[in-house]
């Protein structure tokens, strides 16, 4: 029987510099081969590097990859398995605030509520708006994305300008 393929992406955002072989351990590890990382500095946080990782491997290899690496303090990351016929597509994100979050996603890279979690939400929130509001946001992992998007978008061709006071 043939083993289902998928492929996805390992989004490194944020390791400190003594970190980064040990994240290329694991994540051989969990594809079963040796890896190599280009690994970048990262200016949103001084003194940390990033890498994006480009991987293939059977169904599932997503979630060993974002178990491998989950838990280590101060590491930013993204894992991407992308959906085949075999398979939805799924992202794991980890902060080390938040820890890790994981949801389902289309073709299209769109985060899946699935219908019972919409239920949930529904019926948690009553007729608050507000609440449903939050429960929705905590269902597209809202506070993971708000924490990683300075520095998905942080390269030497991007600047980020952080806001200290505004008003």
């Amino acid at each position: 029987m043939a083993v289902a393929n998928a492929r996805g992406v390992l989004y490194v955002h944020s390791s400190p510099r003594a970190l980064c072989p040990h994240i290329e351990w694991a994540a051989g590890r969990a594809l079963g081969r040796a890896v190599n990382f280009k690994w970048t500095e990262q200016p949103i946080l001084k003194g940390s590097q990033r890498a994006e990782f480009y991987w293939e491997g059977p169904v599932g290899t997503g979630a060993a990859l974002a178990s491998a690496l989950r838990g280590w303090e101060h590491l930013r990351y993204e894992v991407t398995e992308d959906p085949s016929g075999a398979s939805d597509g799924a992202r794991w994100s980890h902060t080390p605030d938040l820890g890790i979050f994981y949801a389902q996603t289309d073709t299209g890279g769109n985060t899946v509520i699935p219908e019972d979690r919409v239920r949930y939400a529904m019926e948690v929130a009553g007729h608050n708006t507000l609440e449903l509001h939050r429960e929705l946001r905590l269902a597209l992992g809202q506070a993971w994305d708000d924490e990683l998007e300075p520095f998905r978008h942080a390269s030497d061709h991007n600047s980020v300008v952080w806001l200290h006071k505004v008003g």
